[in-house]
């Protein structure tokens, strides 16, 4: 799950709640999901899911395929419905309908976009080749990027993690294609052939803009120059997870004297960021770069980088030919797929991108039910009853820590669903007159002008969503301290409105423990409960939970994922922490609602079996060796895979669940088992 969001608050309820006629829902199992054929204590990832894996195969269109993908490719479907019924109909000029109609129509008419070729972005390759001196890069670098294009690093409007009712305005690293400076830097086999396949890429994309041969190999030559520094000092995705690490606080002056040679006042009146006094700059090392590329890079090798990442980010809205060799790099090479999605899942997808709370409202009017969230309210308030439980039955944990964990338990703000207000789009224009990469562009510069209205020199928006009702996933916000659980999630496997409390606290149970532990792992645990960055733990205690914490570092560190490359286990440390935190909560939890009625043995399992079957499933999926490298890199949550094999023994409900011993391959003695929350 991600960590992000806002709502309601809800206070702990002071009783658990179960669900009623237990023993007359169903189990939720599906046993042809199921590997009976495997040892539970040996494989349980293949004993819960190896019936779905195989039923599942991975077909050219996916990378990774698991039981996610499959409730989103079902979403997707129910989307496409809603918005080609729009896109056929006759829709008023102005209207959301017409906005999402028109702008469906544009991403499938490829037969336009194949005439136009690059002519919808030249104006702007030739205004970036007119550059003649440094100067005048970072102008036109901020102007461009209000439309989308990225270049050098990121600016934002978030909550200042030191004052988190305040809205900041923040620098963050970027500029580079590939995201993980690792990509530049490893010299790995693997690593380097990637690199020489995004080097022809490179190349390929350049003579498609009209370059010849020569030409693309210097500009790509300066391309790689240029993200190669930038990578060298960039923060690894390991080191972004610390956020007091990635957080520096300046004044406009203090920005001007670290940071040399760049106008910022300029730059960031063209962002229309006027006036501003202060911000936080979150990597130092990469801006530093940045500033040194600016000054002292040719010229020529400057207009080469910004040409390509417009080249880079436009390719999907320009022809085929440009979409084909962006995907040839991108999906073939470096995540394994071997075809593209189909035109109609791509032109739902950026609807659903631009327009996707207007999309959400009409999805959760036609599919999400109103029994679902009632339930889905009761299952948090019995997770935060379970949690406030386990806080107190923690030996290592101070009395002050304890109290303090419980006022930032009993603070979370929870959000189920949908929004309480729904996004207005009534400044974003689609103009069916322009071409599909101009609307694409008038749609960033509408949510860029969009979140300065909102936020810069504004208070927190705490009822503002990070992710649209039709999104299969969950998030915790660390700043406003909140969990969120969008309608999308609210489905089978996570969610069954017909299966008993075994299924559900197994599933979407987890999910809702996972987040709410977020609160409290290794991130999590330094925002207090305003969701300000503040040590709240009494001398010691934080010590303590690092070393509870180091074992699910050391262990999923001995994991190796494929041949020669093993699993991150700082990088996944926090969502490893979730994972084992959301799993002793929710069983709680289910204990708790279950204790005075006991479920009865169905489908051949023990309530306590259907449980870890239930979450195990969430977990079901198959993919790539390809993939399985980049998430290795990148990912900070460990592959499905080890979410169940990994994170399992160190739980003792399923031990004693599944009577695992020690003569089973996945056995950890009890003494080596983490214990956190």
């Amino acid at each position: 799950m991600k960590t992000k969001t806002l709502a309601t608050l809800v206070i702990a309820a002071f009783a658990t709640v179960a669900c009623t006629n237990n023993k007359t829902m169903e189990s939720g199992i599906k046993l042809e999901n199921l590997d009976t054929k495997a040892v539970p204590g040996d494989d349980f990832f293949r004993y819960a899911c190896g019936g779905w894996m195989d039923s599942h195969p991975l077909t050219d269109e996916y990378s990774r395929f698991g039981s996610f993908d499959k409730l989103a490719e079902d979403n997707r479907e129910q989307l496409r419905t809603l918005i080609t019924g729009i896109a056929e109909a006759e829709n008023a000029p102005g209207t959301v309908a017409q906005k999402i109609g028109d702008l469906y129509n544009m991403a499938m008419d490829s037969t336009a976009r194949n005439e136009r070729g690059i002519a919808p972005i030249q104006p702007v390759m030739d205004r970036i080749a007119a550059l003649k001196k440094n100067s005048e890069v970072m102008p036109l670098v901020a102007e461009l990027s209000r439309q989308g294009m990225g270049g050098f690093f990121h600016v934002y409007i978030d909550a200042d993690i030191m004052n988190s009712k305040q809205n900041l305005v923040q620098l963050y690293q970027g500029g580079i294609s590939l995201g993980e400076k690792e990509y530049y830097l490893d010299t790995d086999e693997a690593t380097t052939a990637i690199r020489e396949a995004f080097k022809k890429h490179i190349v390929n994309m350049f003579k498609l803009a009209g370059f010849d041969e020569a030409a693309a190999t210097k500009k790509m030559e300066a391309v790689m120059k240029i993200e190669t520094a930038l990578a060298d000092k960039s923060f690894s995705a390991t080191e972004q997870r610390n956020p007091a690490a990635n957080y520096h606080k300046m004044t406009m002056e203090e920005l001007k004297a670290q940071f040399p040679g760049i106008d910022w006042e300029n730059y960031f009146s063209i962002l229309g960021i006027n006036g501003l006094k202060e911000l936080s700059v979150s990597q130092l090392e990469p801006i530093h770069e940045v500033a040194r590329i600016v000054n002292e890079e040719p010229v020529e090798n400057l207009i080469a980088y910004l040409q390509w990442h417009l080249l880079d980010g436009s390719a999907n809205e320009l022809s085929d030919a440009f979409a084909d060799e962006s995907f040839d790099f991108y999906g073939r090479t470096l995540s394994g797929r071997k075809e593209q999605q189909p035109r109609w899942k791509r032109a739902v997808g950026v609807v659903n991108g631009v327009l996707g709370e207007a999309v959400g409202q009409m999805y959760v009017e036609k599919y999400f039910p109103a029994e679902a969230k009632e339930r889905m309210l009761t299952l948090v308030k019995n997770l935060q009853v379970a949690l406030g439980q386990r806080i107190d039955a923690q030996d290592w944990m101070s009395d002050d820590t304890k109290k303090r964990a419980h006022e930032k338990l009993n603070s979370f703000i929870v959000k189920v669903g949908y929004p309480d207000k729904w996004k207005d789009y009534t400044g974003l224009v689609i103009d069916p007159a322009k071409t599909y990469s101009e609307n694409l562009m008038a749609a960033n510069e509408f949510f860029w002008n969009d979140m300065i209205a909102r936020k810069y020199g504004k208070p927190v928006d705490n009822t503002e969503w990070h992710m649209t009702p039709q999104t299969v996933n969950a998030y915790y916000n660390p700043t406003t301290n909140e969990i969120c659980f969008p309608a999308g999630i609210l489905q089978y496997p996570f969610f069954d409105m017909n299966a008993d409390d075994a299924f559900n606290y197994g599933a979407i149970g987890v999910v809702i423990g996972h987040e709410m532990t977020h609160g409290f792992d290794d991130q999590g645990r330094q925002f207090d409960k305003e969701g300000n960055l503040s040590d709240w733990w009494a001398p010691g205690d934080g010590d303590k939970f690092k070393a509870k914490t180091q074992v699910l570092v050391d262990h999923f560190n001995a994991i190796e994922v494929l041949p020669g490359l093993q699993a991150n286990g700082e990088l996944t440390l926090g969502e490893n922490i979730a994972d084992h935190g959301g799993i002793m909560v929710a069983y709680q939890a289910f204990k708790n609602a279950t204790k005075d009625a006991p479920l009865p043995v169905k489908d051949g399992f023990t309530p306590e079996q259907r449980f870890f079957l239930a979450y195990s499933a969430v977990w079901a999926g198959n993919i790539r060796d390809e993939q399985i490298r980049v998430y290795t890199k990148s990912d900070p949550h460990s592959l499905g895979r080890w979410r169940v094999n990994g994170t399992l023994p160190h739980i003792d409900a399923w031990y004693e669940a599944f009577g695992i011993t020690p003569e089973h391959k996945l056995y950890i003695p009890a003494e080596k088992r983490a214990q956190v929350w």
